[in-house]
């Protein structure tokens, strides 16, 4: 029974990782799709390749954290991960449903939070890094914000004695270049969250020895799960991200991606769960705003942001909730 309900859960997870890779597919392909550098089935590849091969890139320090640093891992059990799961699973469908770009990184944080202090209460939580995690939030796209600010302001000085013309055409191929960073980093920082968590699920069930560690088979199956969960892709998402918040142009696309990518790069070598989501969104703001102020529908950017705030408790809330029911039933 024991291993059943083992193999059950870590397909459960896989099954997250697979609606984040669908549900934040925008957050890759959004821009690139928008400006029509790609169209969206050869987008969505190109995105789920490098989903996958982010793993020979970067380390697993992403996954440490979610594994050891936002609850205590002495407290992990298999009703902790069902409810933190779950919590994620169903936050993540309500979103996807309405449209709603928000952070499935967040949601699964929220989830094992909330499980967790209905298993043991507040004395769980690893306070060091899931402040680490509330400080993104604001960070993330701020700094997001920010670099592509200044990207926009480095290409308007050095593009401006060429045509129009050329400046799309160049830019349009470096968008491939953009795009593929930006996918590379998502896969990086996210399929990270979810090998974290399966990772301690195996350690609570005395399945791994000695210091905490991510196998490489848990590793490829989480990378595999967000490339064919991107393959999947999430329309819906992808409209509100590339033409609702802003329209963009090539240049544009590439300015956003590679200052998101920066911060996701950052964020990853440093261990800190964050959300590709807002990272993203934070850099089309800023490229939007850039030209003009005007230039953004700030309704649709205010309703994203609420999104981010409420994402985490209610998240939390579900997980808390899963885990009791579990408990009732199990």
């Amino acid at each position: 029974m024991s291993e059943a309900l083992l193999i059950g859960l870590i397909a459960t997870a896989l099954l997250f990782d697979f609606m984040n890779g669908m549900n934040d597919a925008a957050n890759s392909i959004a821009t690139v799709v928008s400006t029509r550098v790609l169209s969206p089935r050869y987008a969505v590849i190109w995105a789920a390749f490098f989903n996958f091969v982010a793993f020979l890139v970067f380390g697993q320090h992403v996954a440490k954290t979610m594994g050891t640093g936002i609850v205590l891992p002495s407290i992990i059990t298999d009703q902790v991960i069902f409810g933190a799961l779950v919590g994620a699973i169903c936050w993540q469908m309500f979103t996807w449903t309405a449209g709603i770009p928000s952070s499935s990184s967040h949601a699964l944080i929220g989830g094992l939070v909330g499980a967790g202090v209905a298993h043991a209460g507040f004395r769980v939580i690893v306070w060091d890094g899931l402040g680490k995690t509330i400080a993104a939030i604001f960070l993330s796209p701020s700094i997001g914000c920010i670099l592509a600010l200044i990207f926009m302001a480095l290409v308007a000085w050095a593009s401006r004695r060429a045509l129009p013309g050329r400046v799309d055409s160049i830019f349009r191929k470096a968008q491939l270049v953009s795009a593929s960073l930006y996918s590379l980093g998502h896969g990086g920082n996210d399929a990270q969250k979810t090998m974290g968590v399966i990772a301690a699920l195996l350690f609570s069930h005395g399945a791994l020895k000695g210091d905490f560690y991510v196998p490489l088979w848990v590793i490829l199956a989480c990378q595999t799960a967000m490339a064919l969960g991107t393959l999947g892709g999430g329309w819906r998402i992808v409209k509100t991200m590339g033409s609702r918040i802003t329209r963009l142009s090539p240049y544009q696309g590439v300015c956003a991606e590679t200052a998101g990518s920066m911060m996701l790069f950052l964020a990853t070598s440093l261990g800190i769960p964050v959300s590709t989501t807002h990272t993203i969104t934070g850099a089309i703001v800023g490229v939007g705003a850039a030209k003009r102020a005007s230039a953004v529908r700030w309704n649709v950017a205010t309703d994203i942001v609420t999104a981010w705030f409420i994402t985490i408790p209610a998240a939390a809330t579900v997980g808390a909730g899963v885990y009791l029911v579990y408990g009732w039933f199990l």
